[in-house]
């Protein structure tokens, strides 16, 4: 009987250490071993298609990456308004994620469960909006203000400094307000230039459309429009051709839509836009692989250049096959 329990003992032993090394996650080629148990949870606006639904696409594919690459496992969320994204939030943190990546649906209302991430030790990657206080761990976003000088600049190159302008915002938030800024800033260098109606469009190229229809009738003279978004350009074009309206010269983007580049290819009424490309989230899932693993940031905010896009750079940056 005695043999018999140094028998079994034996076995239990060597099943424990043959556990702990294939536990351990090192690999025949010298992979670095990381722990299984890590999770990103990930807090995006709902969205299938547009610049949104390019976003989403991007988040998941980098989480799936990461998953497969360093075994690092993701939640991913998608909420359609403030307060269901903020339940989303604290659902990952009583999930006990160890790193949350959010583009918050809107800046002020998402501030407070920015703050309980921080406030319960979870690191935050911030990406595109940016919150009302000092919650983010890591601000991953493109260069709004940029696009807003970098659009006031072009309007005043193409009109000689002198025109009526139309200006189609985007909701209440950081990247909002920072392109107009942006453009406000640079079209105050000339006393030409007037922005003669300012609406929102809500990001939507059907807002748009129906906000643009309105401005028509009771705009009789305008030279241009400052639109904050390439759906929200889209949306104001088709308004302009069913109205009939010649006077207008031209529109505006800001992203980088496949429609807006063919736009412009073509010598369509959007002449322009200005990066600022859905990829950038898969910059922010990468920071936060690494905050996951403990690992401070090489840098706390990121921001993506906002480079123009005109008839002369256009092919360089057109994919036929995008999915935005």
């Amino acid at each position: 009987m005695r043999k018999l329990w140094l028998f079994l003992l034996a076995l239990f032993v060597i099943g424990l250490v043959a556990c702990g090394e294939e536990s351990s996650g090192d690999s025949e080629d010298g992979g670095d071993s990381v722990d299984s148990d890590l999770t990103i949870g990930i807090s995006l606006p709902s969205a299938t298609h547009g610049w949104m639904g390019a976003l989403i696409d991007n988040a998941e594919s980098q989480a799936k990456e990461i998953q497969e690459a360093e075994g690092i496992n993701y939640i991913m969320t998608n909420a359609a308004d403030p307060n269901s994204q903020a339940n989303d939030v604290d659902d990952l943190i009583s999930q006990d994620v160890d790193v949350i990546v959010m583009l918050p649906i809107e800046s002020a209302a998402l501030s407070p469960v920015g703050q309980k991430v921080k406030d319960a030790g979870i690191p935050l990657v911030i990406v595109d909006r940016e919150l009302e206080n000092d919650a983010a761990t890591v601000v991953v976003k493109g260069d709004n203000e940029g696009i807003g000088v970098n659009a006031g600049e072009y309007f005043i190159d193409k009109l000689g400094g002198k025109g009526k302008i139309v200006e189609i915002t985007g909701p209440p938030s950081s990247v909002t307000e920072q392109r107009g800024a942006g453009f406000k800033e640079a079209i105050e260098s000339t006393d030409g230039m007037e922005i003669i109606a300012s609406q929102s469009g809500d990001f939507s190229t059907e807002t748009s459309l129906e906000v643009m229809q309105n401005i028509l009738q009771a705009q009789p003279e305008i030279d241009a429009v400052f639109t904050q978004d390439d759906g929200m350009a889209l949306g104001v074009v088709q308004a302009i051709k069913e109205a009939g309206r010649e006077d207008i010269q031209f529109v505006t983007g800001a992203g980088g839509a496949k429609e807006v580049f063919e736009s412009i290819k073509d010598d369509g009424l959007i002449s322009a836009t200005f990066l600022y490309s859905p990829t950038m989230v898969r910059e922010g899932v990468k920071i936060a692989a690494e905050l996951a693993k403990g690992e401070d940031p090489e840098e706390t905010m990121v921001i993506m250049e906002a480079t123009e896009i005109i008839k002369d750079n256009v092919e360089e940056q057109y994919d036929p096959d995008s999915k935005f």
